[in-house]
């Protein structure tokens, strides 16, 4: 009875590797301003960790995102047809010529990648050297472990032994642990297996505002005019936000 009482009225029911899904949840994100808000939030982040030039920058995963009002230029992209979405692509299959991107932009999406050997591969071609894949990604701590496997529809797994899994769906498919995986745990792994790479920067963030906010699949929690309040009471808690972040801003630079 929760459940159903808290999950949104516009996307109950529908099944997440739905085109319809994807529209719906564009309409969301537009109708609740705290969330509205914090993909403003994470959308200025990762703008400012991109190139100012040097090539075009691709954003995978498109989705309902609107990304391209903080970057000129923007290539959106998705692995369906979508309203604002420019090509139609597999991020395990990029194409596009050598070194012709400055950047790649993803939110929440790298632990949807069902081989992400294969993307860092496809990557290293396509991005220019001093280029950059800047992500918004789940993150492990330990009030992430209790939310992300009690209260969250994905899958999550710290303890997967293999990077890669089945790809059931383009959003179905997930292990939302992979990024702090690939970055974290199996660091010195990735960094030897992708030399071409550099982990630039990984800034845990935002331990409470995206679960008070509903999301993108839950009523709101809080009210929009609340959001102010929730970052204030973040800012109060930044120090221990290693062990309660839900989320990470990543920055990969290619050498």
């Amino acid at each position: 009875m929760l459940k159903e009482w808290i999950e949104h009225p516009l996307t109950r029911g529908l099944d997440l590797d739905d085109p319809r899904t994807t529209d719906l949840r564009r309409q969301v994100i537009q109708r609740k301003p705290f969330l509205r808000s914090i993909y403003v939030d994470w959308y200025s982040q990762i703008a400012e960790a991109l190139p100012e030039s040097g090539g075009s920058v691709l954003e995978i995963g498109s989705g309902p995102g609107f990304l391209g009002e903080f970057v000129s230029g923007l290539i959106t992209s998705d692995m369906f047809c979508s309203p604002g979405v420019r090509v139609v692509l597999d991020a395990l299959h990029l194409p596009f010529a050598a070194g012709t991107l400055r950047g790649i932009a993803m939110t929440n999406v790298l632990h949807h990648v069902p081989d992400p050997r294969r993307f860092f591969s496809e990557a290293v071609h396509c991005v220019r050297p001093g280029g950059a894949i800047v992500m918004i990604e789940p993150w492990v701590t330990p009030w992430s472990r209790v939310i992300y496997k009690c209260l969250h529809h994905e899958p999550f797994d710290p303890e997967a032994k293999n990077w890669a899994f089945p790809s059931t769906g383009p959003l179905s498919g997930a292990n939302g642990a992979l990024p702090w995986i690939l970055f974290e745990r199996d660091r010195a792994c990735f960094e030897q297996e992708f030399p071409q790479w550099s982990i630039e920067l990984i800034a845990p963030l935002m331990p409470f505002q995206y679960i008070v906010s509903g999301g993108v699949s839950l009523r709101s929690l809080m009210p929009g005019w609340s959001a102010g309040l929730w970052r204030y009471l973040e800012k109060l808690v930044e120090g221990e936000r290693g062990g309660m972040a839900m989320f990470a801003r990543i920055v990969v630079r290619r050498l």
